[in-house]
């Protein structure tokens, strides 16, 4: 008896279960989970049926719950899926395409400015870029309603953007990582905020002719591509248009950051007038560096070429090792500075200096093959007058080592000595000089000469120099 009532008790279960099944939502039917249920249904008779497996079949299927949408996806889907087109740009101030242009506000944080090249003339900038404009067929509320103030646009959601692109740039890229970093929200009353950073290589032609001690004044221009001033007009934003990151000015290398400013640079080109931004970067160069590797060694090896001047005359190789070895060093030190610098046609301030430096350095070399040539003629003319003397000796001479000179010619002598000996008299401190110097050499005259000539000549170079060519940062910053 007790096995017929336990046959009973499963057959209600299998009824229960097979009416349970026929009741159960629509969304269950593919579950994996009544699937498992449904297949134990059909297990071999030969098992045995308990009331565990019987409290199985009857048990309710798991049922998630279902997580509703958020009110801002509700919004974009509803902003972007009801006719919205990315590729049209927005209407103008009617509602209509034809009530004027679109204008975009931009502004931008200058984050560092590096590698400014002399010879490709082009520096690298990277800056946040942010553009600002209103579509009104993305407003979704009003100021006060219990909409959000903005949402921010995902991946893969298309808008209207300006095709903005910067004129002078030779390179650029988005920065990736950690994710992109792009930012676009968008208003409740249909203003859209862009804003990216990227970085950039952008050319920046330079006058040289004052190098090193130049201002730069280096370009970003930013312009749209397609559109003309009839569906585009660029403005910069009324406060602070370009901001600059703490440190800036002063961290540059070589360079300072002496001032920012904008402007603008509409071009009229064959297809039409394109609105254009310009910001204008003012570089002053740092004079230090070449004070210190230029200038100075520069000026102690003209001093060093001068040393030749108290150097004995009979000494060649000394001094014309001296010479030669500046000569090379300022050579070197020439060919280091032009190598970081363009080929340009005109002269610059340091090809100027560099000049004047090697001028006086050959020139000293020069004053040294001056005096050895009038040394060694002097030589030769003293060696000929002796020979003659010897030459005329014996026909002056008797047998009795006694002279025969007429009167006439004795008499002239006497005289000569006699004004040579009150010249002498009277100007006693003229003699003390000329015995001292040796004033009566004349190859040791050049060299006293020199030694006062060449630092007064100098001297008179480097008042001349720094006053033209200091004169034009003070413009510049005046």
């Amino acid at each position: 008896m007790s096995t017929s009532f336990i046959r009973r008790l499963a057959f209600v279960g299998l009824l229960l279960g097979v009416h349970a099944y026929h009741s159960r939502p629509k969304s269950e039917e593919h579950s994996p989970k009544h699937a498992a249920s449904s297949s134990d249904l059909f297990e071999d008779d030969d098992q045995s049926t308990t009331l565990e497996s019987i409290a199985r079949l009857s048990a309710p299927a798991h049922v998630p719950i279902e997580q509703p949408q958020t009110s801002d996806t509700e919004i974009l889907e509803h902003l972007l899926t009801r006719g919205y087109d990315h590729r049209v740009r927005p209407p103008g101030e009617d509602g209509t395409i034809h009530g004027g242009p679109v204008v975009v506000s931009v502004n931008m944080l200058l984050r560092s400015i590096s590698k400014i090249d002399n010879v490709n003339m082009e520096y690298s900038v990277q800056l946040t870029f942010r553009e600002s404009w209103v579509d009104k067929r993305l407003s979704f509320g009003v100021k006060g309603d219990a909409q959000p103030d903005f949402l921010i646009l995902t991946a893969g959601q298309e808008i209207w953007m300006p095709d903005s692109f910067f004129q002078n740039e030779k390179q650029a890229y988005k920065h990736m990582i950690d994710k992109p970093n792009v930012l676009i929200r968008v208003h409740k009353d249909g203003t859209i905020l862009y804003s990216v950073r990227i970085s950039l290589v952008l050319s920046c032609p330079m006058h040289l002719q004052y190098y090193p001690m130049d201002v730069q004044q280096c370009f970003i221009d930013l312009a749209s591509y397609a559109y003309t001033t009839k569906d585009i007009e660029y403005v910069w934003k009324e406060e602070t248009p370009v901001q600059l990151k703490a440190g800036l000015s002063s961290s540059l290398p070589s360079f300072q950051l002496t001032n920012t400013s904008t402007t603008y640079c509409t071009s009229k080109t064959n297809t039409g007038s394109y609105s254009c931004l310009r910001t204008i970067i003012q570089l002053r160069r740092q004079f230090s560096y070449y004070l210190l590797q230029l200038y100075i060694p520069s000026c102690m090896l003209v001093i060093v070429s001068w040393v030749s001047f108290w150097i004995d005359r009979t000494a060649v190789p000394a001094r014309v090792t001296l010479g030669v070895t500046t000569l090379l060093t300022m050579t070197t030190q020439s060919s280091g500075i032009n190598a970081k610098l363009p080929p340009v046609a005109y002269i610059k301030a340091i090809d100027v200096w560099i000049g004047a430096c090697m001028t006086f350095i050959f020139c000293a070399l020069l004053e040294f093959a001056w005096v050895t040539y009038i040394a060694n003629k002097q030589d030769a003319n003293k060696r000929a007058r002796t020979e003659r003397e010897k030459a005329e000796l014996p026909f002056l001479q008797n047998s009795h080592n006694d002279v025969w000179v007429p009167r006439e010619v004795a008499e002239q002598e006497r005289e000569v000595m006699t004004v040579r000996m009150n010249r002498r008299q009277t100007n006693s401190v003229w003699k003390w000089i000329k015995t001292k110097t040796e004033w009566n050499d004349k190859s040791k005259r050049a060299d006293l000469i020199s030694r006062v000539m060449f630092p007064v000549l100098f001297l008179t170079f480097n008042i001349s120099y720094w006053t033209h060519y200091g004169q034009y940062g003070v413009a510049i910053s005046t």
